[in-house]
C-alpha cells in the first residue's frame, strides 16, 4: 500500500497542474472507484464540473483538492494500488483506468487527471470540509492524525501516548489515529534505524528512546521522499508514471535471511497482522516493560 512518501510525491506532482485549474469534464468508468462517494457518479460529476481547484493537500495517505468558493474538496484515497496520473487530454485510456477528469489550467491548458486502480480498493469522493483545529479537512480525514513531518505534529503528545500503551511499538506506529502515513515498510525501516524490536511494548520505552525513534521516522520518511518513494512494481508511481527508488536503500524490509547492513547478523522475517515484520534480532533486542 502507498505510504506517506508515495502519496506526498503524488501530491507534489499534482499541485502545479491542478491549482487554479477548472474541472471541465468528469467521466466515471467504474463506480467501484466511488465507494467513498455513496451518492454516485452523477452527483460526483455534478459537484465537480465547473469547479475551480484551490489547492492540493495531504494528511497521512489521503489527498484532497479544496474547491474555490465551496466547503468541499475532491478527496482521494489510493488504497493498495491507486494512481493519480497527469496525461494529455487525448491520451488513450490507462490500464485499469476508473475515472478521468478533464481540467483547464490558465497557464498549462488542457490536462487529463486519471485515477487508475488495479485492485479497486482506492476511491475518489467529493467530501465536506470540516474544522480540525486551525485547519479545514475532509470529513473522511478528520480522524487521521498528523504525520511526523508535519510542522504541527505534537512530539510531546506522541511520546506520552506511546509510553502509556502496552501494545507493541510497531502496532503503535501503524495506528493512523496517533501518527499517520507510516505503513509496514517505513515502520520496519524506522525501528531498525532506532534499534528497537518491533514487539517491544510502548510502555517499555524511555522518553529518550521514543524521541530517538521519532527522529529516525523523520529521517526515513525524508529520505524516501527525496528518492521518490518505494516502488517494487509498476503500481507505485508518480503522476508521470515513474517509479521511486527508495527500495534500493532498504535496510530491513524485504531482506529476510540477508545480512544486517549494520552488524552482519541475519535479518529475520516474521508474520505480523497478515503481513510480515523484518528486523535484526542482534541489533534490535526486545525490552521488557518496567
Amino acid at each position: 500500500m502507498p505510504e506517506l512518501p508515495e502519496v506526498e510525491v503524488v501530491r507534489a506532482g499534482l499541485a502545479p497542474a491542478v491549482i487554479g485549474a477548472t474541472v471541465s469534464s468528469v467521466v466515471v468508468f467504474d463506480e467501484r472507484a466511488l465507494t467513498r462517494h455513496p451518492a454516485g457518479a452523477a452527483d460526483f460529476a455534478g459537484l465537480l464540473e465547473g469547479a475551480e481547484i484551490a489547492g492540493a493537500e495531504r494528511r497521512g495517505k489521503f489527498l484532497w483538492m479544496p474547491l474555490v468558493g465551496a466547503d468541499r474538496a475532491l478527496t482521494a484515497h489510493l488504497g493498495m494500488s491507486g494512481q493519480m496520473l497527469l496525461r494529455a487530454p487525448d491520451a488513450p485510456a490507462e490500464r485499469h483506468e476508473r475515472i478521468r477528469l478533464g481540467i483547464h489550467h490558465p497557464q498549462h491548458g488542457e490536462v487529463a487527471v486519471v485515477f487508475a486502480d488495479q485492485r479497486t480498493f482506492g476511491s475518489l469522493a467529493v467530501d465536506a470540509l470540516v474544522p480540525d483545529g486551525d485547519d479545514l479537512v475532509p470529513s473522511q480525514v478528520r480522524h487521521i492524525a498528523r504525520d511526523a513531518i508535519d510542522p504541527a505534529f505534537d512530539d510531546a503528545f506522541f511520546i506520552a501516548a506511546v509510553r502509556r500503551r502496552s501494545s507493541a511499538i510497531k502496532r503503535i506506529l501503524l495506528d493512523q489515529t496517533l501518527i499517520s502515513g507510516i505503513g509496514n515498510i517505513y515502520a520496519d525501516e524506522s525501528l531498525w534505524a532506532a534499534r528497537v524490536h518491533p514487539e517491544t511494548e510502548g510502555r517499555a520505552l524511555s522518553v529518550p528512546s521514543v524521541r530517538r525513534l521519532l527522529g529516525e521516522v523523520r529521517i526515513v520518511l525524508e529520505k524516501a521522499l527525496a528518492e521518490g518513494g518505494t516502488s517494487f512494481d509498476a503500481q507505485y508511481v508518480n503522476v508521470n508514471g515513474q517509479a521511486g527508488y527508495f527500495a534500493h536503500s532498504l535496510n530491513a524490509y524485504g531482506r529476510g535471511g540477508k545480512p544486517c547492513p549494520r552488524c552482519g547478523g541475519d535479518i529475520r522475517r516474521e508474520a505480523f497482522m497478515n503481513r510480515s515484520s523484518h528486523y535484526c534480532p542482534r541489533c534490535q533486542r526486545r525490552r521488557a516493560a518496567i
